[in-house]
């Protein structure tokens, strides 16, 4: 396999590393050197998207677990590819999963449904019309607006303040906002928006529910 001056100088550096037993300082210290290198190539493989940073960081840990050692997988073989082809095949692999998660997710989203014991218990089922306001929904709207612990406003999606668990809550809340329109108003995609309320928000209102013996 032909490697540029760039790989062969990146492999040098890869053998003087793993020379070193791993969580030694050397080996730290080369593997954030290593790490410098590669960012610096400009051969990363880069993605667009919300989960990118997540999928690196999963990423880099397989690495550096994996390139001297097999610790979590196969150990990086300098006769198969070369370490960018590896690192990058792996990212790939990872945003690809977590693309798939996202997707997995947004399907399994119900309206105004919590999930419970891996069961989705809807609250609010009973509610037919605005003037219909079961007394456990007028509960829930102002446990959410008045939100005392702070906690709901708190929690937001990375980069985005605005979009608060306390803000979804009152707007999934009947008559409820879909995700369409919530994603157009606040330019955010669905699964982005609906994964984030599932992972995050309904522990909240499973919380809730819980303590005002509603679940």
């Amino acid at each position: 396999m032909s490697l540029t001056k760039f790989e062969k100088n990146l492999q040098q550096l890869i053998a003087q590393t793993c020379q070193f037993p791993p969580k030694t300082v050397e080996r730290q210290r080369g593997l954030t050197q290593i790490y410098r290198v590669i960012q610096k190539s400009g051969k990363l493989w880069q993605e667009n998207t919300s989960y990118y940073a997540d999928a690196w960081q999963k990423t880099w840990l397989f690495f550096c677990l994996n390139l001297c050692e097999s610790v979590t997988g196969k150990c990086y073989n300098s006769e198969l590819s070369s370490v960018i082809t590896w690192l990058n095949n792996h990212l790939k692999w990872v945003l690809h999963n977590e693309k798939s998660k996202i997707q997995e997710q947004a399907n399994r989203m119900i309206s105004n449904e919590i999930l419970v014991e891996n069961q989705f218990i809807n609250i609010l089922e009973t509610l037919k019309a605005p003037e219909d306001v079961p007394p456990m929904l007028e509960t829930v709207r102002k446990w959410a607006e008045s939100d005392v612990t702070g906690e709901l406003r708190n929690h937001h999606i990375r980069g985005r303040k605005d979009v608060t668990c306390q803000l979804l809550i009152l707007r999934r809340l009947p008559p409820e906002t879909n995700w369409k329109d919530l994603s157009q108003e606040l330019g955010l995609p669905v699964s982005t928006l609906s994964s984030f309320y599932e992972r995050n928000c309904t522990k909240y209102l499973r919380k809730f529910g819980e303590a005002e013996g509603y679940l």
